[in-house]
């Protein structure tokens, strides 16, 4: 790929994991524009988006599971996976700092995804050649 093609991306993704193809489609777009030399700079996870980040969910063994998918991904591109934190926090995903500061017995944030504000979105956007959305 000629230098001058490649671009950076950033994604934000609006749906749970298993109520719509959008995360999944998301997922696929990354590992496509990864394989083609691109780069991604922010994955944003928001509305019912930040669902992809539980480390609570148990998708049958047969069925592909997405969660695991991000964060493998995130290791392999050292990828900067963020969860929106009022939309998180409103749908009881936690991570330590907030499980603690919430007075709540546990946290379900999985490793690689980092919780955040809003503004990480918007700096995503100033940063990226695009940013595509999926879901909802």
């Amino acid at each position: 790929m000629d230098h001058a093609s490649i671009m950076i991306f950033s994604l934000a993704i609006y749906s749970a994991p298993y109520s719509s193809q959008a995360s999944y489609t998301a997922y696929q777009f990354a590992v496509a524009l990864l394989s083609q030399g691109h780069s991604l700079h922010r994955v944003f996870f928001y509305q019912d988006g930040v669902h992809n980040a539980t480390n609570l969910a148990a998708p049958p063994q047969d069925e592909f599971d997405l969660q695991k998918a991000w964060q493998q991904l995130a290791k392999d591109y050292q990828l900067d996976l963020v969860v929106c934190i009022a939309a998180a926090l409103r749908r009881g995903i936690l991570n330590e700092g907030e499980a603690k500061r919430y007075d709540k017995a546990s946290h379900n944030c999985a490793e690689e995804f980092t919780i955040s504000g809003l503004g990480q979105l918007v700096e995503a956007a100033a940063v990226s050649d695009k940013l595509i959305s999926f879901g909802y």
